[in-house]
Parts: structure tokens; sequence; C-alpha cells
């Protein structure tokens, strides 16, 4: 196939396009317009809202990973401002030139976040959930929105609500491995709030799975199947390692040092249920967080 990818330099997009290049996938990522970029890209500039259409036809899948780093730093107004304009103007310019082709690709998978549901307790979420409350909903929510109308024009759409992905070459876990590997880690908050979270090689199957499965259509929760507490993903990381889980971050202090992103991304709970891809028959590799983290820490992905 011949597969165009946003925000393929990330930890995902990395991942995929080596994971599906492996495979004898043709993969043209497109990456922001500037002096220099490799000859096989297409520019864009989703600012100026430029996207060459000549370079978009041909392909037979289009996955959407670009967006704002929602973890890159403390949501000030601005930063707030860039992250859901990032997504809302990417995946609009995006789909709007999807749609404009002679022949448009067959799937889009657009990428969505599990924060799509809020602040929910223990209750199962499942991919017919209602949305939930607070900035990182809403703007799951427009990101969504604005991926919609490429359903309305005959392409498949596939919204990947990912959640927490294992990987020690980025993201959240190569951020807290070495003080959690010096003993300086523990649960955060009460420890009771629920984190639905995905091994990489698994979420790089996972969408490779949905562009294959025709019947895969809307939102896709990219969860494992056994989401855990605060408190069991801190003492199973402290098992891996082998270090004593000694030092609890209280909520107060997670505020203090974060703001408003504390709340959302380390003290909200989400018990997310992947149902979509365990009825289209998907099996995870890594189905608990102990294997899970003992693959990602052994293997450096």
């Amino acid at each position: 196939m011949r597969i165009l990818i946003t925000g393929s330099s990330g930890l995902i997009g990395s991942a995929l396009t080596s994971f599906l290049a492996a495979r004898g996938h043709e993969i043209l990522p497109i990456i922001r317009a500037r002096d220099k970029i490799p000859a096989h890209a297409i520019p864009w500039n989703p600012s100026a809202g430029t996207l060459p259409l000549e370079a978009l036809e041909g392909a037979d899948a289009v996955i959407h990973l670009a967006g704002e780093n929602i973890a890159g730093g403390r949501w000030t107004a601005d930063r707030k401002h860039r992250i859901l304009e990032s997504r809302r103007r990417g995946t609009s310019l995006l789909v709007d030139s999807l749609s404009r082709l002679s022949a448009p690709p067959r799937v889009l998978i657009s990428a969505s976040a599990i924060g799509y549901y809020g602040n929910r307790g223990e209750e199962v979420l499942k991919e017919n959930s209602s949305p939930g409350q607070g900035f990182l909903a809403d703007v799951c929510r427009e990101w969504e929105e604005a991926a919609g109308p490429a359903a309305q024009k005959g392409i498949r759409l596939v919204m990947a609500r990912t959640g927490l992905v294992l990987s020690s070459a980025g993201g959240v876990l190569s951020r807290i491995v070495l003080p959690y590997r010096m003993g300086l880690g523990g649960r955060i908050g009460n420890g009771r709030q629920y984190m639905s979270w995905i091994a990489l090689d698994d979420l790089t199957r996972a969408i490779y799975h949905a562009i294959q499965k025709e019947d895969i259509t809307g939102p896709m929760n990219a969860v494992a199947p056994r989401p855990v507490t605060n408190l069991e993903f801190t003492e199973t990381l402290g098992r891996v390692l082998s270090r004593p889980m000694l030092f609890p971050l209280p909520a107060a202090a997670a505020r203090l040092l974060l703001g408003e992103m504390a709340d959302a991304l380390l003290l909200a709970s989400a018990r997310v249920e992947p149902a979509s891809l365990l009825n289209s028959g998907f099996r995870f590799q890594y189905p608990d967080l102990d294997s899970a983290l003992r693959h990602a820490l052994k293997s450096g992905k």
C-alpha cells in the first residue's frame, strides 16, 4: 500500500513508519514545509492552509497523528490555544484536501485520545460512551468533529482514541523511569484513579489492523484490555525495576507542579475498554501491564 503519515517524526509515527516499511509498504511522510524536505516527503502548512493535492493522489491509506504536544509544558492560555488549533486546523485541512481528490484513499486513521471521556472514576468506558468534561475532552471532541467530513465523502474513518503509550523511547514512561529506578517513585494522589495504557508495539499493530479491517469504523479505543489503578501501575513498575515505591506525590503537589494539566493527565480516572479492537479479532501481544513494562524497558521501545 501507499500510506501517507502526518506526525511521522513523533514516538508513534516513527514506530509506525518502521513497522509499515518493514512490511513492504510505501510510506510518504507529510511534514511541515521548510526550505529542505526529503524527496519522498509531502510538505504542508496547516497554519497557512497549504497542502499540495497532486502529492496526495494514489494513496491507499492516511494516518493522521500531527498535533501540538499536550504534555510539552504548562497549560497557559496560549498553549491551550495552540494545542486545540493545531488539531482542528491540521485535521480540517487534511480532510478537505483528501475529499477533493479524484480517487480518495480508502481509509483515514485519525488520532484522538481517551481524554475524550474526561474523569469518570470506575465507570467502564467503551467507544459509545458519552464525552466527558474539561479541556482535554473538548479538544478530543473537536478533533474528532474535524475528521468527521471524511466519512461523509465515502472515506472509511477510524478515530484512534489512544491511552498512555508505554515506551522507554519517549512519552511518559521515558520521563519517569530514571527517578523510579532510583526508588523515588510512588503513587500519585490517592492512587485510585484508573490508567488505560497500551504497549507501543501493540499500538502500531492496532493501527495496521484498523487499516486492514473494513468493518472497523468510527471511534476505536487504542488501549490494552486490562486498565489498572495508579497504585497498581506504580507497584508493578517498582516490581519490574526491583525498586521500592516510597515517595507518593500528593494531588496538591502535582497541581502545584503542573497546574491544570495535573488534573487531566495524572489525577483523572479513565477505565477504558478496547471493545472495537476485541470485537474485530485483534489480539494483544502485551495484554497485561507486567509483560508490557518488561518488554518496553528491556527492548528500549
